[in-house]
């Protein structure tokens, strides 16, 4: 009993003296400090890490039918990855203040834009719109020591990380280069007209956490990504990607590369949207689509992506707490008054708004939408959402989609409990705008469950890496991943 007692006494005196250190941390950090020691190992218990990991390994099992075939677009690009404060640098720009710009139309833009999401430790995504300025940053980035090129684009990286698992076979269509081509897994397959003889560059400046630049210090690891991509802002290869998939005969499509579009003019983007649509809708009813969303600045185009007949067209989306924000603030959701997220998003916002979509958008007995599914992720936590009846095995799924985000973080293959942490809430409530409970985090039980009016939410923490080696693409092979291990109920 006294052993209690004195845990007690000390967690509530090293609470104390951080409180006493810095007054205004916020609850959350004085819930993790009194949490983490109370989970500290002594003699041969587990740390709470290691307790994860070893859970999520037990809860992962293949669902009782798999994909065989995956057809995956329309979105590819060579990523250039490097420093942002060091080739911001190179260019010859010091630091200043952050401001959001929309497009990007000089390099000032670039700095104010990096610096502001680097301030919030948030990921953004832009189109520059300058060809000739473009190119010259480029130039630099693409020469600048350490500058290291890898697969990228959403439908890329879906499909490469797909394409790792030798039992199924991968059909990727997009823009594909010599260059891309060549870093492409020898088990994708691309359909010759989707070869061109120039690869599309994206620029992924990254930032570790704590890095400073001036006055600035970046509070977690992320990335800003810009381009001047043109195949892909119009998605050129949208109906070829479409007209390959009766050859090809998949059973899960997965699709991405609409948030290029908003980088055209809104002439072009409006009708470029609505053939889009008009393809998209040529995907055979009978095999599930996947919508990977992207960062996106334009409310008219969210709110189009939401209201014409791409939601009602797609069986599952996957997105983060950017896009998630700007969807519900664009078509006037729930929370949708807020600016941004306070730190780590709140899970019952989060919850509140994943309900919303799929009551007004989803699959009901009032609505011919196929929508019944959604794989919310962030940095410290992921939600699945699902309408009861229509998916299987997402226990696992949302499971196996948190622990790649450690893996591939830390470039390990499995998780390293000395290399990660947990930055989830110890304890949340799963509403704020309905009937709602209280959900304590058990690092041996990680996968905590919940309903709410015919809607199933799944939801787990993620082992943050401590110090991550590469944070590009983590999105995308958590939504590759949960979609591996999800089933499709049979209707």
């Amino acid at each position: 009993m006294w052993h209690k007692s004195m845990c007690v006494a000390l967690v509530a005196l090293a609470t104390g003296y951080v409180f006493l250190l810095d007054p205004d941390l916020p609850d959350s950090v004085l819930e993790y400090v009194s949490a983490s020691f109370l989970y500290q190992p002594r003699g041969g218990l587990a740390s709470p890490e290691s307790s994860m990991a070893a859970a999520w390994d037990s809860l992962i099992v293949q669902p009782a039918k798999q994909w065989s075939k995956v057809a995956v677009g329309v979105n590819a690009c060579v990523d250039v990855v490097l420093s942002g404060v060091k080739l911001l640098q190179a260019l010859g720009l010091d630091s200043g203040e952050g401001w959001d710009h929309s497009v990007l139309r000089s390099v000032v833009d670039l700095k104010e834009s990096f610096t502001h999401f680097m301030g919030k430790g948030a990921a953004a995504e832009r189109f520059f719109s300058n060809a000739e300025s473009f190119h010259r940053i480029a130039q630099t980035a693409s020469e600048y020591p350490g500058a290291q090129l890898y697969v990228g684009g959403n439908a890329a990286l879906i499909g490469q990380k797909i394409a790792m698992n030798p039992d199924l076979k991968v059909l990727l269509c997009g823009p594909i280069g010599p260059k891309l081509h060549e870093l492409l897994d020898e088990n994708v397959i691309v359909p010759p007209e989707s070869m061109q003889e120039l690869d599309e560059f994206h620029l992924i400046l990254e930032y570790r956490a704590g890095e400073e630049w001036g006055q600035l210090r970046a509070p977690n690891a992320n990335r800003f990504i810009f381009s001047h991509d043109l195949s892909n802002g119009a998605m050129n290869m949208l109906e070829v990607f479409v007209s390959s998939l009766e050859e090809f005969q998949p059973d899960l499509v997965v699709l991405s590369g609409l948030h290029m579009i908003e980088g055209q003019s809104k002439e072009v983007r409006e009708k470029r949207f609505l053939e889009a649509v008009a393809a998209i809708s040529d995907i055979p009813m009978d095999v599930p689509v996947h919508l990977e969303l992207a960062s996106m600045t334009d409310p008219d185009l969210m709110s189009e992506i939401i209201h014409q007949q791409v939601f009602p067209l797609v069986d599952s989306i996957g997105l983060n707490e950017q896009e998630l924000l700007f969807l519900t603030q664009a078509a006037a959701g729930p929370h949708a008054s807020l600016t941004s997220w306070n730190g780590i998003p709140d899970v019952g916002a989060v919850s509140d708004i994943l309900f919303w979509i799929l009551k007004e958008h989803g699959r009901t007995a009032m609505k011919a939408s196929d929508l019944t599914r959604i794989h919310f992720h962030t940095l410290a936590y992921h939600v699945l959402a699902t309408v009861d009846g229509y998916w299987a095995n997402q226990v696992a799924a949302v499971a196996a989609g948190a622990r790649v985000a450690g893996t591939q973080a830390c470039a390990t293959e499995t998780i390293d409990a000395s290399r990660v942490f947990l930055k989830a809430p110890w304890e949340f409530t799963t509403s704020q705008t309905g009937e709602s409970s209280t959900v304590s985090l058990n690092p041996s039980a990680p996968v905590s469950e919940w309903h709410r009016d015919g809607i199933s939410f799944h939801y787990t923490p993620v082992l943050v890496c401590k110090d991550p080696l590469r944070t590009v693409g983590l999105g995308d092979a958590i939504s590759a991943e949960g979609l591996l291990y999800s089933e499709l109920s049979s209707q």
